[in-house]
């Protein structure tokens, strides 16, 4: 399995499908977690961790059939409805349906959280982590980010299961990144990209810091909304005879084309660094809030 490398001269070849690496690393992670619980007094609710690592790895499984036979769209959008199951099995039968949200106060949703929050969340994350993508190095950076501040604040916290989770994805990513960092040697692929979001939905669904994997997936929603206004388009970045990288025909499409436009133009690596500095911000204000 290969793809083109479309922001460099000649669009050379590379594997692809790299995800699989960082989703077994994953697995291994919080399998080790169990290995803890089980023999060593390692206290875990296994019922909540064996629904997240089964919700990641049935969206693994889409991730891998959507780049081997490139499913339309619509059915990769709604797929991931169907791999929350476990996880809505988990929040039905443990009752907590509410939701803290910083300067608004908790929400109970009753059994629309779920019902309908629950499978949402999974399918929303998963597909928003996959819009945001196509630079050397950006998918694993972002999620690295995100991952690493929603551990943070999960031990702080005492949330032990989302930090199990959470630092075996960062752990899983600081695996893979040096392979796909600029100029990277594998893709990470839809395998990897709709994982990421799977494993971060998961995490929150498992915890009380739900709001603070919503604040963290903003740039992603940005990136949707821009997107969504301009249909959805396809197109990659413009390489221009500089050497960097411009929005096509000065048109904003994503978060990517919109830092673009602003700077007047930067290379892959430097695209990819703007775009973890704005997932920075978004890090500081989690740890900000949930930090006091």
């Amino acid at each position: 399995m290969t793809g083109q490398d479309m922001h460099k001269p000649g669009r050379p070849e590379k594997p692809g499908m790299g995800g699989i690496a960082m989703v077994v690393g994953f697995v291994g992670a919080v399998l080790a977690g169990l290995v803890l619980h089980s023999f060593f007094g390692f206290q875990l609710h296994l019922t909540e961790v064996l629904a997240a690592l089964l919700t990641v790895c049935i969206v693994a499984i889409i991730g891998i059939f959507d780049d081997m036979f490139d499913m339309a769209q619509r059915t990769k959008a709604l797929l991931p409805l169907a791999a929350a199951v476990p996880l809505v099995a988990v929040a039905v039968a443990g009752g907590h349906n509410a939701i803290a949200i910083p300067f608004v106060g908790t929400i109970d949703f009753g059994l629309a959280y779920p019902l309908l929050l629950v499978p949402l969340a999974v399918a929303v994350c998963s597909n928003l982590t996959n819009m945001l993508a196509g630079w050397n190095g950006t998918e694993a950076g972002l999620g690295l980010v995100m991952f690493a501040t929603l551990a943070i604040v999960a031990y702080a916290h005492g949330q032990v299961e989302m930090t199990v989770l959470c630092v075996a994805m960062v752990g899983a990513l600081l695996g893979f990144i040096p392979y796909n960092w600029y100029p990277a040697r594998v893709f990470i692929d839809d395998v990897g990209t709709l994982s990421i979001g799977a494993a971060l939905a998961a995490a929150v669904i498992v915890s009380d810091l739900k709001s603070a994997g919503a604040i963290l997936t903003i740039p992603f929603v940005i990136d949707f909304f821009i997107k969504a206004a301009n249909g959805f388009p396809k197109s990659f970045s413009e390489l221009g005879a500089d050497g960097k990288l411009h929005a096509p025909k000065g048109k904003i499409r994503g978060l990517g084309d919109l830092v673009l436009r602003v700077s007047g133009g930067l290379s892959e690596r430097n695209l990819t660094l703007a775009l973890i500095g704005i997932e920075c911000v978004f890090a500081v204000i989690v740890l900000a809030l949930y930090l006091k």
